[in-house]
Order: C-alpha cells, then sequence, then structure tokens
C-alpha cells in the first residue's frame, strides 16, 4: 500500500510539472512573449531598425534643411539666387555623402564624400563666375575646372592609399606564415 502511495505521489508530481511547463513552451514558440519585436529575442534586429530610425530622421533632417535653405534663396534675384541654389544643392548631396559615410563606413563611401564636396564646390564655383565677363570669366571657368580635378585626383589618391593599407595588413601576416613554413621546411630536411 505505501508503495502505491509513492507511486501515485510521484506520478501527480510528474503530470503537475509537465502541466506547467506546456503552457510555458507555447508561449515562448509563439510570437507573444519572444516574438520579433521583442530586444531580448532579437536584439541585432532591432537595433538595425533603431539605427535605421536613426538613418531615416537624418535624412528627413537634411532634407527639410535643404529645403529652408532654398526657400531662402527665392527672395534673391539674379545670379546670387543662382549662387544660393547651387549652394543649397552642394549642401544637400554632401550631407547626405556623409550620412552613408557613416551608416556604411567603408573607404568607397568616404571617396563618395569627397567627390560630392569636390562637385559641390565647382558647381558654386561655376555660378560664381557666371558674374564676370569676358577672359575673367573664361579664366574663372578654367579654375573652378581645375580645383575640381585635383579635389577629384586627391579623393582618388586618398581612396587607394585607403586600399593599399588595407590590404598591406593582410600579405604581411601571410609573408611571417609563410616564411615561418620555409624555415620548417628546411628544419625537416635536415
Amino acid at each position: 500500500m505505501k508503495m502505491n502511495t509513492l507511486y501515485a505521489a510521484l506520478s501527480g508530481a510528474f503530470l503537475l510539472g509537465a502541466a506547467t511547463l506546456v503552457p510555458a513552451q507555447s508561449t515562448a514558440t509563439g510570437n507573444t512573449a519572444t516574438g520579433a519585436g521583442n530586444t531580448a529575442a532579437h536584439p541585432v534586429k532591432n537595433a538595425k531598425a533603431a539605427s535605421s530610425d536613426d538613418y531615416r530622421a537624418d535624412k528627413d533632417r537634411i532634407e527639410a534643411d535643404a529645403k529652408a535653405a532654398k526657400e531662402k534663396c527665392k527672395s534673391m534675384t539674379g545670379n546670387a539666387k543662382d549662387v544660393c541654389q547651387a549652394e543649397a544643392k552642394g549642401q544637400e548631396k554632401v550631407a547626405k555623402a556623409e550620412l552613408e559615410a557613416k551608416r556604411k563606413g567603408t573607404p568607397h563611401a568616404e571617396y563618395e564624400v569627397d567627390v560630392a564636396k569636390a562637385k559641390a564646390a565647382y558647381d558654386v564655383a561655376q555660378e560664381k563666375c557666371d558674374d564676370m565677363k569676358g577672359k575673367e570669366k573664361s579664366a574663372c571657368k578654367k579654375e573652378a575646372k581645375a580645383t575640381e580635378q585635383k579635389a577629384l585626383a586627391d579623393a582618388k589618391a586618398n581612396r587607394k592609399d585607403m586600399s593599399a593599407s588595407n590590404s598591406k595588413a593582410a600579405p604581411s601576416s601571410t609573408s611571417t606564415t609563410t616564411s615561418t613554413t620555409k624555415s620548417t621546411d628546411t628544419t625537416k630536411k635536415y
């Protein structure tokens, strides 16, 4: 009789424990407690969403600033208006390129920032040259083009320097490994 009571108590405890686990397991597999929106379940996904929201907010801010700058230009007339609009467009393009560089963090993205800066400066310089006449205007436009070409060449050189410094780091460790392997091979021959 004592054995039956002990057996019944253990069976009851086992069933009671199993009964409490079943709802916990079904909740864990469902999307209620640890679903896609829960930071504990998907911290990386939520971090991307948060950074994506920050990115969108920054992009909207840049566009709002550009719109305000362009609105400011509407009150101007003549070439001053054109210069103002070129500056506003250039600032917007540079800001967007910097935002992308911040988001991506690649050497190519940094190169794109440098290119955007060079092109924006060129566009503004071209508009400023329109105030001049004759040889002065021609010289101004040539100077603007030369400055742009130099800035683009510098950007390209900086990108190559970054790529070269990144690729030099890998071969130096490989060459060390190769020389170690050669010395090991030499000792094996003796």
